[in-house]
């Protein structure tokens, strides 16, 4: 069964997005970048592009949670990538969400709903589907964003 989410006591999450913070606009690329053989006509910018308004759509209903392990990387989140998760957007089937139930951490799957029970499956098949049994209760949040951080290895050798 599915409630409406009120806050998690000691969750694991980065808090909400600040609400008021000043427009941080960056330059965007005029042009998309090509996954594949790259285009020599990129010398244009396009207009900025302020990240925090392209990520956070409701800002007192936006949490950010830290992605911890690799059960999603069918799904593209890696270990350690930022999770942005809007309460006020309802979760529907096939969503990624953010689900906690019985007092468990707070665990990011891909929602299925049955007519009895709630299944939580990864994106990566070394990881077993959680199998909800009818009746529990259980906080589902949908994820609307992800952040990521590319860190960069030193050089060997040289």
């Amino acid at each position: 069964m599915l409630h409406a989410p009120p806050p998690i006591p000691n969750a694991r999450f980065l808090g909400p997005a600040v609400i008021d913070g000043p427009a941080q606009s960056v330059p965007m690329a005029g042009a998309r970048a090509l996954l594949g053989f790259p285009s020599p006509a990129e010398d244009f910018l396009d207009d900025g592009i302020d990240l925090h308004r392209l990520l956070i759509r409701n800002p007192a209903a936006t949490y950010l949670y830290r992605a911890d392990g690799w059960s999603m990387i069918g799904a593209g989140i890696c270990d350690g990538d930022i999770l942005v998760v809007d309460r006020s957007v309802q979760p529907r089937a096939g969503d990624i969400v953010i689900a906690v139930w019985d007092g468990n951490q707070p665990t990011c799957k891909v929602l299925q709903t049955f007519e009895h029970h709630i299944e939580l499956h990864s994106a990566n098949p070394e990881y077993p589907p959680i199998l909800l049994a009818p009746g529990t209760e259980v906080e589902v949040f949908a994820m609307v964003g992800l952040a990521r951080q590319i860190i960069r290895r030193p050089r060997r050798g040289r």
